[in-house]
């Protein structure tokens, strides 16, 4: 067949040019809502590429994109969409490195034992927790002062040593042991070293003793402090945490198993002041104003009223926002509240995601490594589903304003609030998934009655209570509070323990992740039929994390914890003393939401007080894990034909180097390079916390503690091994899976 002529393709492009012209003219009004999408994907670019030149690469091709797109555009829109994006992406990047490099502050790489005197920047109570955090600054070693030392620190103290005095600005002196920030224990946890190093924080701790206050004190106390703990001495536990959380962000009042119900409910959105607290506020304050301003005859003839009410109540979002920490989602409502007073003000529509890309944009510039915590994601997933929802044209037809009777328009308001929870709850399915592991599937269903409890009961009856408390009076308002709270409780203790309340999954891929992220954007932005296409990479990043397998094998960085996948899907834990902390962060990992058992008590295993074996069949296959489980050492010869018969050898110690496992060994030595790890057995895949190449600096900072060091003089005793030569920086020491071998595990290790 003969080629077409050049005409011919010429023609074509044309038309395929000339089609997506007008695909984009009918999508104008919301192609600026892709702006802060592209300064999100330039961020988002950095926190996954390794390394200062694969950074510079993004950089230029971003920037050659951009002047491509200009040159071949010739005025089009899609030309100037592709180059505006490209700068975007560009800026979104280059603004995250920017931040990151400005944060740069020393970071403890050992663990250290200290006496100091610092200032008090931040004070959080837990009564909950029976601690009191802080965080200080302007630190005075006493002692030798650890090399890096760190300029800010966060130290918790028990509640029972904390000061009566201790406020922001006091100077106190402690003694305090001190450890680096934690990265992630296992693939796919939650990493607080990235965190603490955009906050400038070089060492986390506990105070050893009770700290002494030098200068300063209780009369510098903030209003935030002191205003939730006046409601928690007005409604006891966790209803006046949440009184507390309402009023000023602060959750340490709430029990950590009420915390634990509200998250497996869908409720925990309600503990963090965000849209639904900003927009409570602002319209009881907008109404109250107005209703006030509407007594003055001049100002009602004017019509001024209107626009009083509108700075009174902005004024009252900005200090509210304050007051409560100026956390990302409450400053996120805050500008979205402004920009509907604004609108409301001028007269025109103001609930559109114009204002949602509006705050997304404010928050990515100001503080654009929020958009890697769940906090950003949760908050603008929820308002973008909520307000793309309202916008559809069928929605719109189906809840609408329309003359009916009083029973019809409860119904259809019903059924606008379900629908809108379940928009939600799909909207939030896939980053929660990402994140905690967890997927409440009753959400909805418990946002119908809590949302209205909270908002048009709770809320109101506590600023009634606290406006009469300035007379004394607040007693009855307070005692109608603390049951509708207690309602609220205990919605989210029936919902938590129905059954199936929550689906657990294993940590999702990135790829996934990206995809779902991509088809829910690409459904909410766009209008036309075309938007039906985010349907796909939605479908297809669901199915990917639904095939997902959990892992078999937990490892923590340190080589303690040791989690194994079980009959029957349950996660085993080599150790009995793992803390609250280790086992949920194991077994939310596992994809398990199970509470965990003990790994020798397992049939499959076969355990001492120093070591655990336990055989698993993956595939058809079985393969043997040994672990060391306590801090005494172990004849050495013994140790090593259990090695040769094993295929993984897991241990927090060096392991000598005749311990050679069939497939793959976890030692301290290895541990160090890797991190925390994660298999499948079935398929052979090994993911580890610490990536080759990775030079984002909270991972340099901690570089120094990842070395292998010599082991310390007690480690060397009469008739053990030697084995404390430093080795170079190499990943996992990884064997060609054999076939099992059948010798059995030595009597010492069996009793």
């Amino acid at each position: 067949m003969a080629a077409q002529p050049p005409s011919m393709h010429l023609r074509g492009l044309q038309t395929a040019r000339a089609r997506l012209e007008a695909w984009l003219e009918a999508e104008r009004d919301q192609l600026v809502l892709w702006l802060p999408v592209a300064l999100g994907g330039g961020v988002t670019a950095w926190f996954l590429l390794p390394d200062a030149v694969t950074w510079r690469a993004a950089l230029l091709a971003a920037g050659a994109t951009a002047l491509f797109a200009a040159a071949l555009g010739r005025g089009g829109r899609a030309g100037r969409a592709v180059t505006i994006g490209a700068l975007a992406f560009a800026l979104g990047l280059s603004l995250v490195w920017w931040r990151a490099e400005r944060a740069a502050a020393p970071v403890l790489t050992r663990p250290a034992i200290a006496r100091l005197t610092a200032r008090v920047e931040r004070v959080d109570r837990l009564p909950a927790r029976d601690m009191v955090r802080v965080r200080l600054t302007d630190l005075v070693w006493q002692d030798r002062a650890p090399r890096p030392a760190p300029t800010r620190i966060r130290v918790n103290i028990a509640l029972a040593d904390a000061p009566g005095a201790l406020a922001p600005n006091a100077r106190i002196a402690l003694r305090v042991r001190l450890m680096p920030p934690p990265p992630p224990a296992v693939p796919g946890a939650y990493d607080f070293a990235r965190v603490a190093w955009f906050d400038g924080i070089g060492a986390t701790g506990r105070a050893l003793g009770k700290p002494a206050i030098v200068a300063g004190g209780a009369s510098g106390e903030p209003l935030r402090a002191r205003l939730s703990r006046h409601i928690q001495a007005r409604l006891a536990g966790s209803a006046g945490g949440i009184a507390a959380a309402l009023a000023t962000g602060d959750t340490g009042g709430i029990a950590e198993e009420d915390q634990e119900a509200m998250r497996r409910s869908g409720l925990a959105h309600l503990l963090s002041v965000s849209g639904l607290h900003i927009t409570a506020v602002v319209g009881l304050t907008m109404l109250l104003a107005a209703r006030l301003l509407a007594l003055n005859m001049r100002l009602a003839l004017t019509g001024r009223v209107p626009l009083l009410a509108a700075a009174i109540a902005a004024a009252t979002a900005v200090g509210y926002t304050l007051l409560t920490g100026s956390e990302v989602p409450t400053i996120r409502s805050c500008v979205a509240a402004l920009l509907v007073l604004v609108a409301l003000a001028l007269g025109r529509e103001a609930l559109t995601l114009r204002l949602v890309a509006a705050g997304a944009l404010v928050v990515l510039l100001l503080w654009p490594e929020s958009l890697a915590g769940p906090s950003f994601q949760l908050s603008f997933a929820a308002v973008t589903a909520i307000i793309a929802l309202a916008e559809h044209p069928r929605v719109r037809g189906w809840f609408g304003q329309r003359e009916e009777g009083l029973i019809p328009r409860m119904l259809r308001g019903l059924g606008s609030l379900l629908l809108t929870g379940l928009a939600v709850e799909l909207a939030l399915l896939p980053i929660a998934v990402f994140h905690f592991h967890k997927a409440g599937i009753y959400g909805a269903l418990a946002n119908i009655v809590a949302i209205p409890l909270t908002t048009f009961v709770a809320m109101p009856l506590e600023a009634l209570a606290l406006a009469l408390d300035i007379v004394g009076a607040g007693a009855p308002a307070w005692w109608l509070a603390g049951h509708a709270l207690s309602a609220l409780l205990l919605i989210a203790r029936t919902v938590a323990a129905a059954p199936g309340a929550v689906a657990a999954l294993p940590a999702m891929p990135h790829g996934a992740f990206a995809l779902m992220v991509a088809g829910g954007l690409w459904l909410a932005l766009w209008r036309t039929r075309w938007r039906r296409l985010g349907l796909l990479p939605l479908a297809v990043g669901a199915a990917w994390a639904l095939a997902t397998a959990p892992p078999d094998l937990l490892v923590t960085g340190d080589g303690r914890h040791v989690a194994l996948r079980v009959d029957g899907g349950r996660v085993a834990l080599l150790r009995e003393r793992a803390g609250d902390y280790a086992r949920d962060m194991l077994t939310e990992n596992g994809g398990s939401d199970d509470e965990p058992v003990l790994l020798s008590a397992q049939r499959q295993a076969q355990c001492s007080r120093d070591l655990c074996r336990a055989d698993v069949i993956r595939d058809g296959r079985r393969w043997r894990i040994l672990a060391t489980r306590s801090a005494y050492l172990v004849p050495v010869r013994e140790l090593i034909a259990a090695c040769r018969s094993a295929d993984i050898v897991i241990s927090e110690r060096r392991l000598p180097r005749g311990c050679t496992p069939r497939w793959l060994r976890l030692d301290r030595a290895t541990l160090a390079q890797t991190g925390g790890v994660a298999l499948t057995l079935a398929t052979g895949r090994v993911m580890t916390v610490r990536q080759a190449g990775d030079r984002h600096p909270w991972v340099l900072a901690a570089a120094p503690a990842f070395t292998a060091a010599r082991p310390k003089s007690g480690d060397y005793r009469k008739g053990w091994t030697r084995f404390g030569e430093k080795r170079p920086m190499r990943g996992p020491t990884v064997r060609r899976p054999q076939e099992r071998l059948s010798e059995p595990m030595p009597d010492a290790y069996t009793r």
